[in-house]
């Protein structure tokens, strides 16, 4: 797996920043790393995929509202509880905004949400 990462970062290398910035190949990395375990690999290529699509492709488009949750995941994960309670209410608020309130990735998003106050906050009432 380690080559991998390896070719996707040279990749990423060549890509001129423009492309970089919405590169599937970018979040695809990060999210590589954060399943692996590599929180600290994971992150800065997570918030830059975020910070690229939120620059180039808008806060409400598809790829936008993924690198969202992915980054949320990804504080999560590693405790940051405040960082990813934040990003998870916005990608809930986006995604009813975007795709309604039944589609299921607002619905997915809801319940990430409520993961989150639960089982990692223990916020039972925000749930």
């Amino acid at each position: 797996r380690g080559w991998l990462v390896a070719s996707a970062r040279e990749e990423l290398a060549r890509l001129a920043p423009a492309e970089r910035a919405t590169s599937k190949l970018l979040n695809s990395v990060g999210g590589v790393l954060f399943d692996q375990g590599d929180y600290h690999g994971a992150e800065p290529l997570l918030r830059e995929a975020l910070a690229g699509r939120r620059e180039r492709l808008g806060d409400r488009h598809p790829d936008t509202l993924e690198s969202i949750s992915n980054l949320g995941g990804l504080l999560d994960e590693k405790g940051d509880l405040e960082g990813a309670e934040a990003l998870a209410r916005e990608a809930v608020q986006a995604k009813r905004e975007a795709l309604g309130d039944r589609h299921p990735k607002t619905l997915a998003a809801l319940n990430n949400l409520a993961g989150l106050l639960c089982c990692s906050k223990g916020d039972l009432d925000g749930a």
